[in-house]
């Protein structure tokens, strides 16, 4: 492991953590798939670092209330792809489409100044701990671009989380052909 560079790490961790958990599921592939929507709908919003527990209430909701269930470990796994590293440049996308939506297209930040004011929201208040830090950042960040910011995600969340339904259902599907097909061809080579 000590061998790989960063971009080995980070692409093993994401087949470790996104693509071994679909292939492995022994459920129907629509449970494991809503669970891939459901993780990337969260994940396309700007709610970092409490995105797995909204898949939480998600599929106790979606469980108690509408007795429709998911994959809640693939759910919060694809949380993951909206991180530290990727929160700034989905946060910008989600307000240039809600200044976009709210038309007010004369009024957006360029994406240097746009980073550059939530990296020092971010650096503020260090000294808290996770949850009063992230509260603070998100009440902050709620009243400079809340509406923009909230308004905006709402088509990438939906969007991408429908899309990534589709696709997760048509790569399990495949994969599980695919496995079947191989069964068979090593039957037929016993069998001989």
């Amino acid at each position: 492991m000590r061998h790989l560079s960063g971009w080995q790490k980070v692409k093993r961790l994401a087949r470790l953590r996104l693509l071994i958990p679909i292939k492995r599921s022994s459920k129907p592939p629509q449970f494991t798939a809503r669970g891939v929507g459901i993780g990337m709908a969260w994940a396309l919003t700007p709610s970092l670092g409490v995105q797995m527990i909204f898949c939480l209430v998600t599929w106790f909701i979606a469980k108690k209330i509408f007795n429709w269930e998911f994959n809640l470990l693939v759910a919060m796994a694809w949380t993951w792809t909206t991180n530290v590293v990727t929160a700034i440049p989905c946060f910008y996308l989600f307000f240039v489409t809600g200044q976009l939506f709210l038309w007010r297209g004369d009024d957006l930040s360029g994406y240097i100044e746009f980073s550059r004011q939530w990296e020092e929201l971010i650096s503020q208040n260090k000294e808290m701990d996770f949850f009063s830090k992230l509260w603070a950042d998100m009440s902050i960040a709620g009243r400079v671009w809340g509406v923009p910011l909230l308004l905006g995600c709402l088509p990438w969340s939906i969007v991408g989380g429908v899309l990534s339904y589709f696709l997760s259902l048509r790569f399990i599907l495949k994969h599980r052909l695919l496995k079947q097909k191989r069964k068979l061809v090593r039957q037929n080579r016993k069998q001989k």
